[in-house]
Order: C-alpha cells, then structure tokens, then sequence
C-alpha cells in the first residue's frame, strides 16, 4: 500500500543538496523542482520521495520515532549511500553501516539523519 514518502524542510536548496546526493549514490536522478509548489520530487524504481516546504506555513518538524526505509542492491550501495549523505550535509546515527542480525533474517543497515533531522535507513536484505 505504499504510495510515497514526503518529508518537511525549511531549507530547501541544503535538503536537494542533500538528497540529490544520496539517491544520485544509487544511480537515481537528482530530485527535479516542482514549478508551482516549494518541493523537490525523486522518482527511482517506482518510488517517489518528496521534500517539501510545510504549506500550513509553520517550521518543519521531525516526527519522533519515525524512520524511512530505502532499499539497496548491495551492501556497497549501502556505503557508498551514506558517504554520499555525510558528504552532503547529512550526520551518522545509529551504529556504523554494517550486517545485523535479526533472528535468521540479515539486513545490511546504514543510518543517516538529513539536514532537517529525518532519520533515513538505507536496507539490503543478505542471503
């Protein structure tokens, strides 16, 4: 039932340096601007991502407990997603990229907040 994932911002040009980035790292295309509304639109293997200013005009917020969840192909993708995040404005959370177990299950994880403080987890799904 997923349709897409939009996140607030109060600085847009710092949140497309940000997420162009991180989604160009995985070979998605940078985030293009909406002409009538103050967002950015990511589109990449059916999925849409938005970043947008709050129409209701009050600052962005970041909703606790609240992590968006961003499939890769490889651990590598992983990495390579979250130096480009680092490298983009973006601050380390969680522990360090890397396998974690989860009761037979293993995930390749790696965490990021974004400019505005949204936490992002880049997931691959280990054999």
């Amino acid at each position: 039932m997923y349709s897409h994932n939009m996140v607030g911002s109060d600085d847009l040009a710092a949140s497309k340096t940000f997420y162009d980035a991180i989604f160009t790292a995985v070979g998605a295309p940078e985030g293009v601007a909406d002409p009538v509304k103050p967002r950015v639109r990511y589109t990449h293997k059916d999925n849409v991502f938005i970043v947008t200013k709050p129409l209701n005009g009050e600052p962005a917020s970041v909703a606790n407990g609240n992590t968006i969840g961003l499939v890769m192909d490889s651990p590598e993708q992983c990495d390579a997603w979250h130096a480009a995040g680092l490298a983009a404005g973006g601050t380390a959370c969680e522990d360090p990229p890397g396998p974690r177990d989860f009761g037979g299950m293993k995930l390749y994880l790696a965490y990021l907040r974004d400019p505005t403080g949204h936490k992002l987890c880049a997931l691959h799904k280990m054999d």
